[in-house]
């Protein structure tokens, strides 16, 4: 499962970079007098830019807003490549902010939690202070009233849709970093006596109610270009980058002094990208250190050598259709794997290791056990979510696409392979490491399934995994 988890957060770094390094961009942009992305009088646009129009996908025929056409044709030159097997050449632009990108993780990381745990006080307190500023200024727009109160109402019907279910599981895996083995890899430097339960009800809290939070902002300027272009607001709303580099950017643009709103706004998804990316990079640090003991003596070596190699492999994604790379990577590299990832963690702790073992371990770090409702999630209801999830998730699985262009089948092919590479180090592992015990199948079934501080029980034929009591303890 560690394996699995470091496996998924080397891939996210992959891509998720590329995107930093475009709010790098955007932000160097944004010094201008006119931010660049508001007429269509600019040499990158073509006849089929409009001021505005109703389009909703990327690439169609129809007409383009010059926001679109500054981050399709100015920023990621799209419309320079075929497809994913036309890739060209690095774009030296988005290759020099991919490249401070970089730098910044590398200085941030290099010494551990002693220089990312103060980088951390900036780029995890500036957000909120943009957030706000952002919907003060929100709310002051004609039509974010309108945009708030669609936010606000909810259709309950939607969550018969099981992509609702999957899309929602997923990303709160990524906001609480559940799965990518970040909250254990900052965790193992805690103290032992540190109160994780109260560490995980604040975190948890903290998490929702910003997200909450943040809707306001996003909806108040949904519902002001709803206002300002009269159209309906799902004409208007759109996911992924969409959002923040079109949409966001021209209402942005239409503000008294949008210079410094987009100046604002930019550092604000720097901040943001660095504080995630830092995490990813740490468990994937951390974990190989904590398991190749040698490291240790290395560890800015080591962090230098993973900073690198996802700068080279990131190059792909800077290309004229790297964004092509970018949505093959997003759609697989951690969709459906960390579903499975969380899931293998959930049933590993609850049903081999044992809750009430599990919440032993808590009451002689903290003084008291969980609570019944924590063991009953533990045991019982958060594994069968999360292989609903999973078995939903491969049944409804659609391919991939980036406005109307159809990824070929060898790179579905591809996406499947990486997918598939980290999900398959569980089976791998568990294989390798049944096939090296010693004695016979009961035998090594026995050791398999227990821990290691209780081998000894093992060998005098005492095997708490093959009694009822211990798959019925809650």
């Amino acid at each position: 499962v560690g394996f699995t988890v470091i496996l998924i957060s080397l891939y996210v770094g992959f891509y998720y970079n590329v995107i930093i390094s475009w709010a790098l961009f955007y932000l160097f942009s944004s010094f201008t007098n006119e931010l660049p992305w508001v007429h269509c009088n600019n040499t990158w646009n073509s006849p089929n830019c409009s001021d505005w129009a109703d389009n909703s996908s990327i690439g169609d025929i129809y007409k383009a807003t010059p926001a679109q056409e500054y981050f399709d044709r100015a920023v990621l030159h799209i419309q320079d490549s075929n497809g994913i097997d036309d890739l060209g050449r690095p774009r030296w632009q988005l290759t020099s902010c991919l490249a401070v990108v970089i730098i910044l993780l590398y200085f941030s990381l290099w010494k551990g939690v002693k220089t990312s745990g103060k980088v951390v006080w900036i780029t995890a307190t500036m957000p909120y202070v943009v957030l706000t500023v952002l919907l003060l200024r929100g709310v002051t727009l004609p039509g974010a009233i309108d945009g708030i109160k669609a936010y606000l109402s909810v259709d309950f019907l939607r969550l018969c849709d099981a992509k609702v279910w999957i899309e929602a599981a997923t990303q709160i895996c990524f906001s609480l970093g559940v799965g990518f083995g970040v909250l254990i890899a900052f965790s193992s430097y805690n103290k032992f006596s540190n109160n994780c339960y109260r560490d995980a009800i604040i975190t948890s809290s903290i998490n929702s109610l910003t997200s909450f939070f943040s809707g306001f902002v996003v909806f108040s300027f949904l519902g002001y270009m709803s206002h300002k272009h009269n159209v309906a607001l799902d004409k208007v709303a759109r996911d992924g980058a969409g959002l923040v580099f079109v949409i966001y950017p021209e209402a942005i643009a239409t503000l008294p002094g949008s210079s410094v709103w987009a100046v604002i706004f930019f550092i604000m998804l720097l901040t943001l990208g660095l504080d995630s990316a830092m995490g990813g990079m740490e468990s994937v640090i951390t974990g190989l250190i904590d398991e190749f003991k040698f490291l240790h003596k290395h560890r800015e070596l080591f962090t230098l050598f993973i900073v690198v190699s996802t700068f080279l492999i990131s190059l792909f994604c800077v290309t004229n259709g790297g964004m092509y790379v970018f949505t093959l990577l997003d759609h697989f590299a951690a969709g459906t794997s960390i579903l499975f990832g969380v899931l293998i963690e959930a049933i590993g702790i609850a049903w081999f290791y044992g809750v009430d073992r599990f919440s032993d371990d808590i009451k002689e770090m903290i003084g008291h056990r969980p609570g019944r409702y924590w063991r009953l999630c533990w045991k019982f209801v958060s594994p069968c979510f999360l292989l609903f999830m999973v078995v939903v998730s491969f049944a409804t699985f659609n391919p991939p696409n980036y406005g109307s262009y159809m990824f070929p089948q060898w790179a579905n092919m591809l996406g499947w392979c990486l997918a598939m590479s980290s999900m398959t180090m569980v089976p791998l592992y568990a294989i390798y490491k049944f096939c090296t015990l010693p004695g016979r199948f009961c035998d090594r079934l026995a050791y398999a399934i227990t821990p290691e501080t209780e081998h000894h029980l093992v060998d005098n034929g005492e095997v708490r995994q093959f009694t009822l009591q211990h798959w019925l303890a809650v």
